[in-house]
């Protein structure tokens, strides 16, 4: 029962605030309210612009001023118009696709330029009202807007009286439905840094406007970006037993450390100025500390350092330069340096900067575990000789 009550109240909020707008007009009218301090929106300028395309400028001192202004007011436009269209998306479970998004954007602001129309993008308040009101497709676009042009031409002296707090209370009544505390939480539970760029977005917006949210979140988001990238996560890896893989001793401490070897991951998908040092450093002071645990041992020290560089996807020349110092280091500890699982984009730089010709083309390997491998037979090979 409650269930087809709703379907036959479908019309309802469709149709709430075009009632409330006309009947707080009528009620400001009536009672003279505007004389006693009720801010109404008064002249509304009435039809469409005329054409200025014989106003377009190519040439001449403004031309610069409007590029740069035009750029900043399209990155704003695409990022504000993206952010609220996923965000509907993901409540309705339909997918945007960026591309038209931007291409609809960018053809909707040529032809408004035609006319002196403002920047044009997906508007927060416009979108939320449409949610409310129950829109479900494109359709609702298109009476909107010869609802906007009937009234642009008929209808602005009618809107003389109308309150402007009735306009925001239409904004400010789509907006609760739109605040997902479930959502918040299961990214508060999940990921604390998403949480304070999802806070900092919605404080931004609360208190300033779709752009500052926006500037907040982005700027969370790259500040954790580059912090990942600058103190990438490094793992010492051990061989399971009983198997012929090797992972991060941390998370498997069963795993068995190979004595006189030193198997490394590197979890940075680029190796690069931000975070060749810390790397090096890294693998350095593990050699260090190494060394100082098993110098009064038999077995010698560390003998060979496996890099493995699965999860770099790119290198540029300072990791490569990284690379060779700590090759260069390593040869001082009587080490030798191997690589496992190089991807082709890396190992072609490798082979440009002439790195493989000097650790030696044989001390690249497909799996750590080949690396591994060879590194025992060296050494069993260096004692026989001995």
């Amino acid at each position: 029962m409650q269930g087809r009550r709703n379907k036959k109240l479908f019309w309802f909020p469709a149709i709430a605030p075009l009632v409330s707008v006309i009947l707080s007009t009528l009620i400001v009218f009536l009672t003279k309210a505007d004389k006693h301090g009720v801010k109404i929106v008064r002249h509304i300028k009435g039809g469409l612009n005329r054409s200025s395309v014989h106003d377009l400028q190519l040439s001449g001192p403004q031309v610069g001023q409007a590029a740069k202004i035009g750029l900043i007011s399209a990155i704003v436009a695409l990022t504000e118009a993206i952010a609220v269209g996923r965000s509907f998306a993901s409540i309705k479970g339909y997918h945007i696709d960026g591309n038209k998004e931007m291409l609809a954007i960018g053809f909707m602001n040529i032809a408004g330029s035609l006319s002196s129309c403002y920047v044009a993008t997906g508007s927060f308040s416009r979108t939320a009202v449409n949610f409310s009101a129950g829109c479900q497709t494109l359709v609702s676009n298109i009476v909107m807007s010869i609802t906007v042009l009937v009234s642009l031409e008929v209808f602005t002296r009618l809107l003389y009286y109308t309150p402007t707090a009735i306009l925001a209370s239409i904004i400010l009544s789509a907006l609760p439905g739109l605040i997902d505390i479930r959502g918040a939480y299961y990214i508060w539970k999940v990921d604390k840094l998403d949480f304070i760029a999802c806070i900092g977005a919605f404080f931004g917006v609360l208190f300033a406007s779709v752009e500052i949210g926006l500037l907040a979140a982005v700027t969370i988001s790259f500040a954790r970006i580059l912090l990942n990238a600058i103190r990438p996560g490094i793992e010492a890896l051990g061989r399971l037993p009983r198997a012929d893989v090797y992972c991060d001793m941390n998370q498997y401490p069963m795993a068995v450390k190979t004595p006189g070897i030193l198997a490394v991951r590197i979890n940075s998908a680029l190796l690069c100025f931000a975070n060749a040092n810390f790397i090096r450093e890294r693998i350095l002071r593990w050699v260090t500390e190494e060394v100082n645990e098993i110098k009064e041992s038999t077995e010698g020290g560390i003998k060979a350092v496996i890099l493995d560089v699965s999860n770099v996807m790119n290198i540029d020349t300072a990791g490569i330069l990284a690379l060779e110092e700590l090759h260069k280091e390593l040869l001082v500890h009587e080490a030798q340096l191997a690589i496992a699982n190089p991807k082709w984009q890396v190992i072609h730089k490798l082979r440009l900067a002439k790195f493989i010709d000097r650790i030696g083309r044989g001390w690249i390997f497909l799996t750590v575990s080949e690396a591994v491998d060879a590194c025992v037979s060296s050494k069993l090979t260096a004692l026989a000789n001995c």
